[in-house]
């Protein structure tokens, strides 16, 4: 009997899909988002609603979040999206606001769909988007509120040009590669205009992972 091992294909679900247990339901899918997903400060959160804010901005999220895809957003015009978020202010008490910076480390892919690893180090995007929840204020802090935040839109070859081997990088050293700065009304058109080309496809042949023992 052959058994296929294929990646699935995941659906869109409703907040009212069951939790069940015996035949009936124990609860919903709301529920267990509510109980999962509502602290969107923390750090894990609040880079998939980064993501999802640029994806929202770019008109890419009509289908689900591939969560180990070698990009975070690919934009229907082709452009392959690395989004990273940083912020001032944390869920845990701060003694002072947190310092700004944002992870840029070339690294290996992983291919969902084929379950193979690329061993080449690189970076595999074609534009980085930097998403800071710039706000300061812990009573009136909602990261649903994109007023709040600030994006930095910047092609990835500035970074392999200026910072090849860097694996994280400033605020002010972000800033100092002149990135489009643009609030999320703006973020389309800056991605549109900062300048971004595919970058180049990694050559190195993929070697499948071997199972867990």
């Amino acid at each position: 009997m052959n058994v296929r091992l294929g990646p699935l294909t995941a659906l869109r679900r409703s907040g009212s899909d069951p939790l069940r247990a015996g035949g009936g339901a124990v609860g919903t899918l709301g529920d267990f988002w509510q109980w999962a997903c509502s602290d969107l400060v923390g750090n894990t959160m609040r880079g998939v609603l980064a993501e999802y804010i640029v994806g929202t901005a770019l008109g890419s999220v009509d289908g689900t979040r591939v969560e180990w895809d070698t990009v975070d957003i690919r934009s229907p015009e082709g452009c392959r999206v690395e989004v990273k978020s940083a912020a001032f202010l944390q869920s845990w008490a701060q003694k002072a606001l947190s310092k700004i910076s944002f992870s840029i480390a070339p690294s290996t892919g992983w291919d969902a769909t084929t379950g193979t690893m690329s061993p080449e180090v690189l970076r595999r995007s074609d534009a980085y988007v930097f998403c800071l929840l710039h706000h300061q204020d812990k009573q009136s802090l909602d990261p649903l509120d994109l007023t709040q935040w600030t994006f930095y839109v910047l092609p990835t070859r500035v970074l392999d040009e200026r910072c090849p081997t860097q694996k994280t990088i400033s605020l002010a050293g972000l800033q100092r590669l002149e990135p489009v700065q643009t609030g999320f009304s703006g973020l389309a058109e800056a991605m549109a205009g900062c300048g971004w080309r595919p970058s180049p496809t990694p050559s190195v042949p993929r070697s499948r992972l071997q199972a867990d023992a």
